[in-house]
């Protein structure tokens, strides 16, 4: 498992229906309709390993379709780190859809993306994390194959961590960069058949989440989830994210996300 680098996986089947190609740890090669903007709201509750404490972290985020091709998302960090809610820091995501071949049923899309965070907590675990925990940067590339009912997506990222604010410098001991690597399966379990675009949508999927970082430690997760679709706007994801393998220090690796979003569509021309 340590050295686990998923590729993209092309499924083929022979049903009829599209599926939705959203993911919830992982962002998919499309993007949003150009002319939208979106609001989402993450609740992350990690069971503390060193404690019985739930490490709570929110993050609302502001999403942007700039183009079919662009898309821009700014997020918040807030969490009870200090024994009560505080902003800890926030950043910044782009990600640019540069190869599109669609078919009738099935589509194959590549996009590059980016994300630059500043954080001001304290570095408290060998993982490398930009969302949410670390200042610093990711750069990747994601590839998304949909065929009617499934919906299957890979990435691969180099994740650099830098000194957070407040004076919370990185370790020196420990390795400040990593790459990541990410295989998501996604299947549309209800509408059984699409008779309009106000069908509640029931997606089932579920992701593999890997790291390794340049000193050779790694971790492995998986993450199944339940994810609605309402009016073809509004979106609901419930996942549970567990540990499979690690051989380095993380803090609180399992738990809870549940999130809510909505998209406003041609907000301008």
């Amino acid at each position: 498992m340590k050295k686990l680098i998923p590729l993209v996986i092309l499924f083929i089947t022979t049903q009829k229906i599209q599926a939705q190609e959203l993911f919830v740890y992982t962002e998919p090669a499309s993007n949003m309709a150009a002319h939208a903007v979106g609001g989402r709201l993450t609740n992350m509750m990690m069971n503390e390993k060193s404690s019985s404490k739930i490490n709570y972290h929110l993050l609302p985020e502001l999403m942007f379709g700039i183009s079919q091709k662009l898309m821009l998302h700014a997020e918040a960090f807030i969490s009870n780190r200090n024994e009560r809610l505080s902003v800890e820091g926030g950043g910044l995501y782009g990600k640019y859809r540069f190869l599109s071949n669609d078919d009738v049923h099935s589509h194959f899309r590549m996009a590059a993306y980016g994300r630059y965070s500043f954080n001001n907590s304290d570095v408290h675990q060998e993982e490398i994390e930009t969302n949410a925990h670390n200042s610093g940067y990711e750069l990747g590339i994601v590839a998304t194959k949909l065929v009617n009912k499934i919906a299957i997506s890979s990435s691969i990222s180099y994740e650099k961590a830098t000194d957070n604010g407040n004076s919370n410098r990185f370790p020196s001991g420990l390795s400040n960069n990593a790459l990541n690597y990410t295989l998501s399966l996604g299947k549309l379990m209800l509408p059984k058949e699409y008779k309009s675009y106000n069908q509640t949508n029931l997606n089932l999927m579920v992701e593999v989440l890997g790291q390794r970082l340049s000193n050779g430690k790694s971790f492995l997760d998986i993450a199944p989830a339940l994810q609605f679709i309402i009016n073809s706007q509004a979106r609901i994801d419930l996942a549970y994210r567990k540990q499979l393998y690690s051989d380095m220090l993380r803090t609180a690796p399992n738990g809870f996300l549940l999130r809510f979003e909505y998209t406003f569509f041609n907000v301008w021309k």
